[in-house]
């Protein structure tokens, strides 16, 4: 195994430390602090970068701590930094970025979290492996197509890898193949409530006994020619899939295959500042998911547009218990252009590709009086700011760890039309 001895220079957007080959190139490499002098060895080389993982720290940061877990670099590799530091690099790459793209955003501290920093999330995939003691949980390798088996995540709350691996208990009494399995999704509520979906293979697949660890699970014949677990034809299910919690003390109901944000106590500190933002008025949400945002901040009437049918169905469930006024749209935002208006605040959540063209050259034809623009992807949503801010000034901007021991990052921005000059 080759190994260059490597000095991390800083930590950038996506998780890893950047440093520079012996040859010129730069490399990005996971296992790594700034400041830290690591043996790096090289997983992927391209012409001009190179990637890496550490394996052996010559220099260790002060930051540095001892992950948890044997498998902490395929799920949260910042296991390896104290959490203070933690939250100053994340705030620190997301001024990187916003400068890169020369966005005006105002001051703002260290990234915001509530809640615990393990256990938190209510939401795991994982896949399996079989040998010759049967069939276990298990998580891909960074760098490798090779899979590690776990009993469990350090991330996910206790209840997902309890019925995770009840699940697998059952499934190892049928004698399954690992290779006929994609994989499970487990998700959790608040209260302990857990529900999963479990994506086959096999177009038929064996009766299960739904263990006592789960209210509800569906299994999915999933196109073995497709690598990504999406439902091609639902075979069965048992019991309930359906889980509730509430968000800014609102009673909100989604289902295993619905949009539901995955760390509620953080998401509900980002949507104190979202409700403040547009109180009294009329909201229009776009990727609205299940309704999680508009329908906890609005007051008085809410638009929600989403394109995921089985969000939808959540949505227009969620929608009749808050006594609002208001309409839920089964689209997609690029299509539904003609709710985004000159009249009402707009709350944009958009996945990680950012907004499309479309969406940006709408809001600058008919310029909303606000944009609440909440994203998982700090660069994406830098490069659309950087396209806004000709007719908006950005009001208040904060960044909040969604996903505390991962790289992940979430920005939240409040954006104020700005007054025509006469």
């Amino acid at each position: 195994m080759d190994l260059e001895k490597v000095t991390i220079e800083k930590l950038v957007h996506g998780g890893q430390g950047l440093a520079e080959l012996a040859d010129g190139r730069k490399v990005f490499v996971w296992n790594a602090l700034p400041g830290e002098i690591v043996n790096a060895r090289i997983i992927k080389q391209k012409r001009s970068y190179a990637e890496a993982i550490a394996e052996e720290i010559i220099k260790a940061s002060p930051e540095r701590i001892e992950p948890r877990e044997v498998n902490y670099l395929a799920t949260s590799p910042w296991q390896i930094m104290d959490f203070a530091a933690e939250a100053k690099h994340k705030a620190d790459i997301v001024r990187e970025l916003f400068a890169h793209e020369h966005v005006d955003i105002p001051s703002f501290g260290d990234a915001i979290t509530a809640g615990p920093e393990w256990r938190y999330r209510n939401k795991m995939e994982y896949s399996f492996w079989g040998d010759d003691n049967g069939l276990h949980l298990a998580l891909y390798q960074r760098g490798t197509h090779g899979k590690q088996i776990v009993q469990g995540s350090e991330l996910a709350m206790p209840a997902i890898d309890a019925a995770a691996t009840a699940i697998c208990r059952e499934l190892s009494k049928l004698q399954t193949r690992a290779g006929d399995l994609k994989t499970i999704i487990v998700r959790a509520s608040q209260n302990g409530d857990v529900v999963a979906a479990l994506y086959t293979k096999l177009p038929k697949f064996t009766k299960l006994d739904l263990p006592k660890e789960l209210k509800g699970l569906r299994v999915y014949y999933s196109n073995p020619k497709s690598p990504a677990s999406v439902p091609t034809k639902l075979i069965y299910e048992l019991g309930d899939v359906s889980l509730e919690d509430t968000l800014l003390g609102r009673p909100f109901k989604y289902d295993v295959a619905a949009f539901f944000q995955v760390n509620i106590p953080v998401f509900e500190r980002a949507l104190e500042d979202i409700k403040q933002a547009v109180s009294g008025e009329v909201v229009t949400d776009m990727y609205a998911g299940a309704g999680g945002i508009g329908l906890s901040v609005a007051t008085k009437q809410v638009y929600l547009v989403e394109l995921d049918p089985a969000s939808v169905a959540m949505a227009r469930e969620n929608f009749v218990k808050t006594g609002l006024k208001g309409e839920v749209i089964e689209a997609s935002t690029e299509k539904s252009l003609e709710y985004i208006t000159g009249d009402n605040p707009v709350i944009f959540d958009p996945p990680r590709a950012g907004l499309h063209v479309k969406v940006v050259e709408r809001v600058l034809e008919t310029l909303p009086s606000k944009i609440i623009y909440l994203s998982c992807n700090p660069a994406t949503h830098a490069r659309d700011l950087a396209f806004l801010q000709a007719a908006y000034s950005i009001d208040q901007f904060e960044v909040f760890n969604f996903f505390p021991r991962t790289p992940h990052i979430e920005t939240l921005a409040v954006l104020t039309r700005r007054k025509l000059v006469q």
